[in-house]
Protein backbone atom coordinates (compact mmCIF):
# COMPACT_ATOMS: atom_id res chain seq x y z
CA UNK A 1 0.00 0.00 0.00
CA UNK A 2 1.52 3.28 -1.11
CA UNK A 3 1.59 6.14 1.35
CA UNK A 4 -0.27 9.35 0.42
CA UNK A 5 1.72 12.30 -0.93
CA UNK A 6 3.11 14.83 1.51
CA UNK A 7 1.24 17.62 -0.29
CA UNK A 8 -1.70 17.21 -2.64
CA UNK A 9 -3.19 20.27 -4.36
CA UNK A 10 -6.66 19.61 -5.71
CA UNK A 11 -8.43 21.92 -8.18
CA UNK A 12 -7.03 25.23 -6.88
CA UNK A 13 -8.56 28.34 -8.43
CA UNK A 14 -8.01 32.03 -7.64
CA UNK A 15 -9.18 35.27 -9.23
CA UNK A 16 -8.19 38.91 -8.68
CA UNK A 17 -10.63 41.62 -9.79
CA UNK A 18 -12.26 39.19 -12.19
CA UNK A 19 -8.95 38.02 -13.70
CA UNK A 20 -8.35 34.27 -13.26
CA UNK A 21 -4.83 33.78 -11.84
CA UNK A 22 -5.26 30.03 -11.20
CA UNK A 23 -7.78 27.79 -12.88
CA UNK A 24 -8.33 24.25 -11.54
CA UNK A 25 -4.65 23.56 -10.79
CA UNK A 26 -3.65 20.37 -9.05
CA UNK A 27 -0.57 18.21 -8.51
CA UNK A 28 1.10 16.25 -5.72
CA UNK A 29 4.53 16.22 -4.08
CA UNK A 30 5.79 13.04 -2.45
CA UNK A 31 8.16 12.80 0.50
CA UNK A 32 11.76 13.36 -0.60
CA UNK A 33 10.77 14.54 -4.08
CA UNK A 34 12.10 17.61 -5.92
CA UNK A 35 9.40 19.12 -8.12
CA UNK A 36 9.94 22.00 -10.53
CA UNK A 37 7.12 24.51 -10.90
CA UNK A 38 7.76 26.00 -14.35
CA UNK A 39 6.03 28.79 -16.20
CA UNK A 40 6.51 32.27 -17.60
CA UNK A 41 6.09 35.38 -15.48
CA UNK A 42 2.36 35.82 -14.90
CA UNK A 43 1.59 32.11 -15.30
CA UNK A 44 0.30 31.79 -11.71
CA UNK A 45 3.37 30.41 -9.94
CA UNK A 46 3.55 33.14 -7.29
CA UNK A 47 -0.19 32.91 -6.58
CA UNK A 48 0.07 29.16 -6.12
CA UNK A 49 3.04 29.51 -3.75
CA UNK A 50 1.14 32.06 -1.64
CA UNK A 51 -1.85 29.72 -1.39
CA UNK A 52 0.35 26.78 -0.34
CA UNK A 53 2.04 29.04 2.23
CA UNK A 54 -1.35 30.11 3.63
CA UNK A 55 -0.75 33.74 2.71
CA UNK A 56 -3.75 33.82 0.37
CA UNK A 57 -6.95 31.76 0.40
CA UNK A 58 -7.99 29.85 -2.71
CA UNK A 59 -11.40 30.61 -4.18
CA UNK A 60 -11.94 26.92 -4.88
CA UNK A 61 -10.12 23.63 -4.43
CA UNK A 62 -8.39 22.07 -1.45
CA UNK A 63 -5.03 21.23 0.11
CA UNK A 64 -4.31 17.80 1.58
CA UNK A 65 -1.38 16.97 3.86
CA UNK A 66 -0.48 13.29 4.22
CA UNK A 67 -3.85 12.44 2.67
CA UNK A 68 -5.86 14.63 5.06
CA UNK A 69 -7.79 17.52 3.48
CA UNK A 70 -7.21 20.72 5.46
CA UNK A 71 -10.43 22.49 6.39
CA UNK A 72 -8.61 25.70 7.26
CA UNK A 73 -5.26 26.88 6.02
CA UNK A 74 -3.26 29.80 7.42
CA UNK A 75 0.48 30.61 7.45
CA UNK A 76 0.76 28.99 10.90
CA UNK A 77 -1.07 25.88 9.64
CA UNK A 78 1.44 25.64 6.79
CA UNK A 79 4.38 26.00 9.19
CA UNK A 80 2.93 23.35 11.51
CA UNK A 81 2.61 21.04 8.50
CA UNK A 82 6.33 21.51 7.84
CA UNK A 83 6.05 23.88 4.86
CA UNK A 84 8.66 26.62 4.62
CA UNK A 85 8.94 29.18 1.81
CA UNK A 86 12.22 30.85 0.90
CA UNK A 87 11.29 33.89 -1.18
CA UNK A 88 13.71 35.75 -3.44
CA UNK A 89 14.48 38.32 -0.72
CA UNK A 90 15.06 35.48 1.83
CA UNK A 91 13.03 37.38 4.51
CA UNK A 92 16.07 37.83 6.77
CA UNK A 93 16.41 40.56 9.39
CA UNK A 94 19.30 42.59 7.89
CA UNK A 95 20.45 44.12 11.19
CA UNK A 96 20.48 40.81 13.11
CA UNK A 97 23.31 38.31 13.20
CA UNK A 98 23.41 34.98 11.39
CA UNK A 99 22.78 33.18 14.68
CA UNK A 100 19.78 35.38 15.53
CA UNK A 101 18.22 34.95 12.09
CA UNK A 102 18.52 31.18 12.24
CA UNK A 103 17.40 30.64 15.84
CA UNK A 104 14.82 33.43 16.24
CA UNK A 105 11.84 31.27 15.26
CA UNK A 106 12.74 28.63 17.82
CA UNK A 107 13.21 31.22 20.57
CA UNK A 108 9.83 32.81 19.80
CA UNK A 109 7.98 29.49 19.66
CA UNK A 110 9.58 28.40 22.95
CA UNK A 111 8.18 31.52 24.68
CA UNK A 112 11.39 32.25 26.61
CA UNK A 113 11.29 35.48 28.63
CA UNK A 114 15.06 35.86 28.40
CA UNK A 115 17.38 34.98 25.56
CA UNK A 116 19.93 32.26 26.22
CA UNK A 117 22.65 33.39 23.83
CA UNK A 118 24.67 30.22 24.29
CA UNK A 119 21.62 28.21 23.22
CA UNK A 120 20.98 30.55 20.28
CA UNK A 121 24.49 29.99 18.97
CA UNK A 122 24.22 26.22 19.49
CA UNK A 123 20.92 26.09 17.59
CA UNK A 124 22.32 28.19 14.74
CA UNK A 125 25.46 26.07 14.54
CA UNK A 126 23.33 22.94 14.33
CA UNK A 127 21.31 24.44 11.48
CA UNK A 128 24.40 25.38 9.48
CA UNK A 129 25.92 21.95 10.05
CA UNK A 130 22.84 20.34 8.56
CA UNK A 131 23.27 22.47 5.44
CA UNK A 132 26.99 21.64 5.48
CA UNK A 133 28.38 25.19 5.59
CA UNK A 134 30.36 27.33 8.00
CA UNK A 135 29.23 30.96 8.17
CA UNK A 136 30.36 33.31 10.99
CA UNK A 137 27.54 33.33 13.54
CA UNK A 138 28.11 36.94 14.62
CA UNK A 139 28.12 38.44 11.13
CA UNK A 140 25.08 40.62 10.38
CA UNK A 141 22.81 39.36 7.61
CA UNK A 142 23.04 42.54 5.54
CA UNK A 143 26.81 42.07 5.10
CA UNK A 144 26.52 38.50 3.78
CA UNK A 145 26.97 37.58 0.12
CA UNK A 146 23.73 36.56 -1.58
CA UNK A 147 24.69 32.87 -1.57
CA UNK A 148 25.27 32.90 2.20
CA UNK A 149 21.94 34.67 2.80
CA UNK A 150 20.27 31.83 0.94
CA UNK A 151 22.04 29.20 3.03
CA UNK A 152 21.03 30.98 6.26
CA UNK A 153 17.39 30.93 5.07
CA UNK A 154 17.65 27.20 4.31
CA UNK A 155 19.24 26.48 7.71
CA UNK A 156 16.42 28.38 9.43
CA UNK A 157 13.81 26.40 7.49
CA UNK A 158 15.37 23.06 8.41
CA UNK A 159 15.41 23.94 12.11
CA UNK A 160 11.66 24.53 11.87
CA UNK A 161 11.23 20.82 11.03
CA UNK A 162 10.65 21.59 7.37
CA UNK A 163 9.22 18.69 5.38
CA UNK A 164 8.69 20.77 2.22
CA UNK A 165 10.86 23.74 1.29
CA UNK A 166 9.61 26.01 -1.49
CA UNK A 167 12.46 27.85 -3.24
CA UNK A 168 11.37 30.78 -5.41
CA UNK A 169 14.07 31.59 -8.00
CA UNK A 170 16.87 30.53 -5.63
CA UNK A 171 19.75 30.89 -8.10
CA UNK A 172 18.96 34.25 -9.70
CA UNK A 173 21.90 36.12 -8.13
CA UNK A 174 24.30 33.20 -7.66
CA UNK A 175 27.50 32.44 -9.56
CA UNK A 176 27.89 29.13 -11.36
CA UNK A 177 29.98 27.69 -8.50
CA UNK A 178 27.40 28.79 -5.90
CA UNK A 179 24.59 27.31 -8.01
CA UNK A 180 26.36 23.93 -8.05
CA UNK A 181 26.71 24.08 -4.27
CA UNK A 182 23.02 24.90 -3.81
CA UNK A 183 21.93 22.08 -6.11
CA UNK A 184 24.12 19.69 -4.10
CA UNK A 185 22.33 20.84 -0.93
CA UNK A 186 18.95 20.22 -2.58
CA UNK A 187 20.03 16.67 -3.47
CA UNK A 188 21.15 16.14 0.13
CA UNK A 189 17.79 17.37 1.41
CA UNK A 190 16.04 14.94 -0.94
CA UNK A 191 18.18 12.09 0.38
CA UNK A 192 17.14 13.10 3.92
CA UNK A 193 13.46 12.86 2.95
CA UNK A 194 12.82 16.61 2.66
CA UNK A 195 10.72 17.61 -0.36
CA UNK A 196 11.51 20.69 -2.45
CA UNK A 197 9.29 22.75 -4.76
CA UNK A 198 11.81 24.45 -7.03
CA UNK A 199 10.92 27.53 -9.12
CA UNK A 200 13.51 28.62 -11.67
CA UNK A 201 13.72 30.20 -15.11
CA UNK A 202 17.09 28.52 -15.68
CA UNK A 203 16.01 25.35 -17.41
CA UNK A 204 19.37 23.56 -17.24
CA UNK A 205 19.08 23.66 -13.43
CA UNK A 206 15.59 22.17 -13.65
CA UNK A 207 16.86 19.10 -15.47
CA UNK A 208 19.91 18.88 -13.22
CA UNK A 209 18.06 18.52 -9.91
CA UNK A 210 14.32 17.91 -10.36
CA UNK A 211 12.48 14.57 -10.33
CA UNK A 212 9.20 15.94 -11.68
CA UNK A 213 8.07 19.01 -13.61
CA UNK A 214 4.72 20.82 -13.46
CA UNK A 215 4.10 23.54 -16.06
CA UNK A 216 1.66 26.43 -15.65
CA UNK A 217 0.54 28.70 -18.47
CA UNK A 218 -2.07 31.45 -18.09
CA UNK A 219 -3.09 30.05 -14.71
CA UNK A 220 -3.69 26.48 -15.87
CA UNK A 221 -1.64 23.32 -15.54
CA UNK A 222 -0.71 22.49 -19.13
CA UNK A 223 1.82 19.69 -18.56
CA UNK A 224 3.18 17.48 -15.81
CA UNK A 225 5.45 14.46 -15.69
CA UNK A 226 8.87 13.17 -14.78
CA UNK A 227 11.84 15.30 -15.82
CA UNK A 228 12.85 12.51 -18.23
CA UNK A 229 9.65 13.13 -20.20
CA UNK A 230 10.77 16.67 -21.14
CA UNK A 231 13.69 18.33 -22.87
CA UNK A 232 14.48 22.05 -23.04
CA UNK A 233 12.61 22.60 -26.30
CA UNK A 234 9.46 20.75 -25.19
CA UNK A 235 9.49 22.43 -21.79
CA UNK A 236 9.88 25.84 -23.43
CA UNK A 237 7.00 25.04 -25.79
CA UNK A 238 4.71 24.07 -22.90
CA UNK A 239 5.67 27.23 -20.95
CA UNK A 240 5.20 29.69 -23.81
CA UNK A 241 2.76 27.95 -26.14
CA UNK A 242 5.20 28.36 -29.04
CA UNK A 243 8.57 27.13 -30.29
CA UNK A 244 11.47 29.41 -29.37
CA UNK A 245 14.51 28.78 -31.51
CA UNK A 246 17.94 29.06 -29.93
CA UNK A 247 18.64 32.06 -32.15
CA UNK A 248 21.92 33.94 -32.05
CA UNK A 249 21.62 37.72 -31.81
CA UNK A 250 25.36 38.44 -31.87
CA UNK A 251 26.14 41.91 -33.15
CA UNK A 252 29.69 42.93 -34.13
CA UNK A 253 30.75 46.43 -35.11
CA UNK A 254 30.83 47.22 -38.81
CA UNK A 255 34.21 47.73 -40.47
CA UNK A 256 33.67 51.49 -40.77
CA UNK A 257 31.73 51.97 -37.50
CA UNK A 258 32.79 54.96 -35.44
CA UNK A 259 34.20 54.52 -31.95
CA UNK A 260 31.66 55.60 -29.34
CA UNK A 261 33.54 54.83 -26.14
CA UNK A 262 37.17 54.36 -25.17
CA UNK A 263 38.29 53.46 -21.64
CA UNK A 264 41.98 53.56 -20.67
CA UNK A 265 43.59 52.67 -17.34
CA UNK A 266 40.33 52.98 -15.39
CA UNK A 267 40.99 52.11 -11.74
CA UNK A 268 38.98 51.97 -8.54
CA UNK A 269 41.04 50.79 -5.58
CA UNK A 270 39.68 47.55 -4.16
CA UNK A 271 37.27 47.02 -7.09
CA UNK A 272 39.06 47.03 -10.45
CA UNK A 273 42.35 48.18 -11.98
CA UNK A 274 43.78 49.26 -15.34
CA UNK A 275 40.61 48.60 -17.34
CA UNK A 276 40.99 49.35 -21.05
CA UNK A 277 38.61 48.68 -23.95
CA UNK A 278 36.66 50.37 -26.72
CA UNK A 279 33.07 50.17 -27.98
CA UNK A 280 31.88 50.97 -31.50
CA UNK A 281 28.50 51.97 -32.86
CA UNK A 282 26.26 48.97 -33.50
CA UNK A 283 28.41 46.64 -31.40
CA UNK A 284 27.21 44.45 -28.53
CA UNK A 285 30.21 43.98 -26.23
CA UNK A 286 30.04 41.39 -23.46
CA UNK A 287 31.75 41.74 -20.10
CA UNK A 288 31.59 38.63 -17.96
CA UNK A 289 33.11 37.36 -14.73
CA UNK A 290 32.25 35.54 -11.56
CA UNK A 291 30.79 37.31 -8.54
CA UNK A 292 33.51 39.56 -7.11
CA UNK A 293 35.28 39.97 -10.44
CA UNK A 294 34.54 43.70 -10.46
CA UNK A 295 32.11 43.65 -13.40
CA UNK A 296 29.24 45.45 -11.63
CA UNK A 297 31.56 48.02 -10.02
CA UNK A 298 32.92 48.76 -13.49
CA UNK A 299 29.41 49.24 -14.87
CA UNK A 300 28.56 51.65 -12.06
CA UNK A 301 31.79 53.59 -12.62
CA UNK A 302 31.04 54.02 -16.34
CA UNK A 303 27.67 55.49 -15.37
CA UNK A 304 29.10 57.76 -12.67
CA UNK A 305 27.62 55.88 -9.72
CA UNK A 306 31.07 54.97 -8.37
CA UNK A 307 33.95 57.49 -8.36
CA UNK A 308 37.18 56.21 -9.90
CA UNK A 309 40.73 56.77 -8.67
CA UNK A 310 42.41 56.92 -12.05
CA UNK A 311 42.18 56.44 -15.79
CA UNK A 312 40.16 58.22 -18.45
CA UNK A 313 37.00 57.84 -20.50
CA UNK A 314 36.41 59.26 -23.97
CA UNK A 315 33.01 59.48 -25.70
CA UNK A 316 32.92 60.13 -29.46
CA UNK A 317 36.67 60.79 -29.36
CA UNK A 318 36.45 63.53 -26.73
CA UNK A 319 37.51 63.22 -23.06
CA UNK A 320 34.47 62.75 -20.82
CA UNK A 321 34.56 63.56 -17.10
CA UNK A 322 31.90 61.26 -15.65
CA UNK A 323 31.55 61.84 -11.91
CA UNK A 324 27.76 61.39 -11.62
CA UNK A 325 24.84 59.79 -13.47
CA UNK A 326 23.92 63.28 -14.70
CA UNK A 327 27.34 63.50 -16.38
CA UNK A 328 26.85 60.07 -17.98
CA UNK A 329 23.37 60.97 -19.26
CA UNK A 330 24.72 64.25 -20.68
CA UNK A 331 27.23 62.18 -22.68
CA UNK A 332 24.51 59.89 -24.00
CA UNK A 333 25.09 56.91 -21.67
CA UNK A 334 22.19 54.91 -20.21
CA UNK A 335 22.38 52.21 -17.53
CA UNK A 336 19.95 49.37 -16.84
CA UNK A 337 20.88 48.05 -13.36
CA UNK A 338 21.01 44.40 -12.32
CA UNK A 339 18.46 44.87 -9.52
CA UNK A 340 15.50 46.52 -11.26
CA UNK A 341 13.33 46.32 -8.12
CA UNK A 342 15.52 48.46 -5.87
CA UNK A 343 17.65 50.39 -8.39
CA UNK A 344 15.70 50.59 -11.64
CA UNK A 345 12.03 51.28 -10.91
CA UNK A 346 9.67 53.38 -8.82
CA UNK A 347 7.53 50.37 -7.98
CA UNK A 348 4.44 52.15 -6.64
CA UNK A 349 4.37 54.71 -9.47
CA UNK A 350 2.50 54.26 -12.78
CA UNK A 351 4.12 52.44 -15.68
CA UNK A 352 3.92 55.58 -17.82
CA UNK A 353 5.67 57.72 -15.17
CA UNK A 354 8.51 55.19 -14.91
CA UNK A 355 9.07 55.41 -18.67
CA UNK A 356 9.06 59.20 -19.11
CA UNK A 357 10.75 60.24 -15.86
CA UNK A 358 14.00 60.95 -17.74
CA UNK A 359 12.37 63.07 -20.44
CA UNK A 360 10.31 65.50 -18.37
CA UNK A 361 12.51 68.43 -19.43
CA UNK A 362 11.64 67.79 -23.09
CA UNK A 363 7.95 68.10 -22.25
CA UNK A 364 8.15 71.21 -20.07
CA UNK A 365 7.08 74.54 -21.57
CA UNK A 366 8.65 77.95 -21.02
CA UNK A 367 6.33 78.67 -18.12
CA UNK A 368 7.33 75.45 -16.36
CA UNK A 369 4.09 73.70 -17.30
CA UNK A 370 4.19 70.00 -18.15
CA UNK A 371 2.80 68.84 -21.46
CA UNK A 372 0.96 65.88 -19.92
CA UNK A 373 -0.52 64.87 -23.27
CA UNK A 374 2.97 64.67 -24.77
CA UNK A 375 4.30 62.66 -21.83
CA UNK A 376 1.43 60.20 -22.06
CA UNK A 377 1.86 59.85 -25.84
CA UNK A 378 5.57 59.15 -25.45
CA UNK A 379 4.94 56.54 -22.75
CA UNK A 380 2.35 54.84 -24.96
CA UNK A 381 4.77 54.85 -27.91
CA UNK A 382 7.42 52.98 -25.92
CA UNK A 383 4.86 50.59 -24.40
CA UNK A 384 3.80 49.68 -27.93
CA UNK A 385 7.34 49.54 -29.33
CA UNK A 386 8.70 47.25 -26.60
CA UNK A 387 5.43 45.30 -26.30
CA UNK A 388 4.92 45.92 -22.59
CA UNK A 389 1.90 43.80 -21.71
CA UNK A 390 -0.43 45.88 -19.53
CA UNK A 391 -4.13 46.78 -19.59
CA UNK A 392 -3.29 50.37 -18.65
CA UNK A 393 -0.16 52.57 -18.44
CA UNK A 394 -1.66 54.09 -15.29
CA UNK A 395 -1.21 50.87 -13.27
CA UNK A 396 1.73 50.74 -10.84
CA UNK A 397 4.81 49.17 -12.43
CA UNK A 398 4.92 46.58 -9.61
CA UNK A 399 1.78 45.03 -11.15
CA UNK A 400 3.84 43.83 -14.14
CA UNK A 401 5.67 40.53 -14.55
CA UNK A 402 9.47 40.53 -14.32
CA UNK A 403 9.95 40.50 -18.10
CA UNK A 404 7.62 43.45 -18.59
CA UNK A 405 9.26 45.38 -15.76
CA UNK A 406 12.59 44.92 -17.54
CA UNK A 407 11.05 46.31 -20.74
CA UNK A 408 9.90 49.38 -18.80
CA UNK A 409 13.46 49.98 -17.56
CA UNK A 410 14.73 49.63 -21.13
CA UNK A 411 12.04 52.00 -22.37
CA UNK A 412 13.02 54.64 -19.81
CA UNK A 413 16.58 54.77 -21.12
CA UNK A 414 15.67 54.46 -24.80
CA UNK A 415 13.39 57.48 -24.37
CA UNK A 416 16.51 59.53 -23.54
CA UNK A 417 18.03 58.67 -26.97
CA UNK A 418 21.30 57.18 -25.66
CA UNK A 419 24.35 56.54 -27.82
CA UNK A 420 25.68 53.96 -25.35
CA UNK A 421 23.59 51.57 -23.28
CA UNK A 422 25.02 49.51 -20.40
CA UNK A 423 22.89 46.48 -19.54
CA UNK A 424 23.83 44.84 -16.24
CA UNK A 425 22.18 41.41 -16.03
CA UNK A 426 19.50 42.33 -18.60
CA UNK A 427 17.46 39.14 -18.16
CA UNK A 428 17.95 38.31 -14.47
CA UNK A 429 14.74 36.75 -13.15
CA UNK A 430 13.09 36.86 -16.57
CA UNK A 431 11.27 33.88 -18.05
CA UNK A 432 12.50 32.06 -21.15
CA UNK A 433 10.01 33.67 -23.55
CA UNK A 434 10.69 37.23 -22.39
CA UNK A 435 14.43 36.53 -22.37
CA UNK A 436 14.39 35.68 -26.09
CA UNK A 437 12.33 38.79 -26.83
CA UNK A 438 14.67 41.06 -24.83
CA UNK A 439 17.69 39.63 -26.67
CA UNK A 440 15.94 40.42 -29.97
CA UNK A 441 15.24 43.99 -28.75
CA UNK A 442 18.93 44.43 -27.84
CA UNK A 443 19.98 43.22 -31.29
CA UNK A 444 17.57 45.69 -32.87
CA UNK A 445 19.03 48.55 -30.84
CA UNK A 446 22.52 47.62 -32.04
CA UNK A 447 21.26 47.54 -35.64
CA UNK A 448 20.03 51.11 -35.05
CA UNK A 449 23.60 52.17 -34.19
CA UNK A 450 23.55 52.15 -30.39
CA UNK A 451 26.70 50.78 -28.75
CA UNK A 452 25.71 48.24 -26.10
CA UNK A 453 27.63 46.69 -23.22
CA UNK A 454 26.06 43.52 -21.79
CA UNK A 455 27.36 42.57 -18.35
CA UNK A 456 26.38 39.08 -17.22
CA UNK A 457 27.62 35.79 -15.79
CA UNK A 458 24.94 33.95 -17.80
CA UNK A 459 27.22 32.23 -20.31
CA UNK A 460 24.53 31.32 -22.89
CA UNK A 461 23.29 34.93 -22.79
CA UNK A 462 26.77 36.37 -23.35
CA UNK A 463 27.53 33.92 -26.17
CA UNK A 464 24.16 34.51 -27.84
CA UNK A 465 24.31 38.32 -27.74
CA UNK A 466 27.96 39.35 -28.03
CA UNK A 467 30.46 38.97 -30.86
CA UNK A 468 33.28 40.19 -28.61
CA UNK A 469 33.60 39.27 -24.93
CA UNK A 470 35.87 40.60 -22.19
CA UNK A 471 36.56 38.30 -19.24
CA UNK A 472 37.12 39.89 -15.82
CA UNK A 473 38.75 38.24 -12.84
CA UNK A 474 39.91 39.84 -9.57
CA UNK A 475 39.19 43.32 -10.91
CA UNK A 476 41.13 43.02 -14.16
CA UNK A 477 40.37 42.14 -17.75
CA UNK A 478 42.20 38.86 -18.19
CA UNK A 479 40.98 37.71 -21.59
CA UNK A 480 39.26 38.87 -24.76
CA UNK A 481 37.23 36.41 -26.83
CA UNK A 482 35.82 36.92 -30.31
CA UNK A 483 34.57 34.62 -33.02
CA UNK A 484 33.25 31.17 -32.24
CA UNK A 485 33.74 29.96 -28.66
CA UNK A 486 32.01 27.18 -26.75
CA UNK A 487 30.22 27.54 -23.43
CA UNK A 488 32.71 25.11 -21.84
CA UNK A 489 35.66 27.14 -23.11
CA UNK A 490 34.24 30.42 -21.78
CA UNK A 491 33.40 28.80 -18.41
CA UNK A 492 37.00 27.57 -18.19
CA UNK A 493 38.31 31.08 -18.89
CA UNK A 494 36.08 32.46 -16.14
CA UNK A 495 37.28 29.96 -13.55
CA UNK A 496 40.97 29.65 -14.41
Amino acid sequence: MTSPPLLDLIGLSKSFAGVRALDDVGFAIAKGEVVCLAGENGSGKSTLIKIVAGAQPADAGSIAIDGQVQRRWSPMDAVRAGIQVIFQDFALFPNLSVAENIALNQELSAGHRFINWKAVRAVARRGLERVGVDIPLDQTAETLPVADKQLVAIARALLSDARLIIMDEPTTALTEREVRHLLDIIRRLRDDGVSVLFVSHKLNEVFDVCDKIVVLRNGRRVAAGTAAEFDISSLTRHMTGRDIAAESHRRAAGADARELLRVEGLTKHGAFADIAFSLKAGEVLGITGLLGSGRTQLAKALFGLTPVDGGCIAVDGRPAAIASPQDAIAHGIGYVPEDRLTEGLFLSQPIAANIVVGTVDRHTGGGGLLDRHGLKAEARRWIDKLKVLTPSPDLPVQSLSGGNQQRVVLARWLATNPKILILNGPTVGVDVGSKAEIHAIVAGLADAGIGIIVISDDIPEILGACARILVMRAGRITDEVSGEVSADDLALRLAS
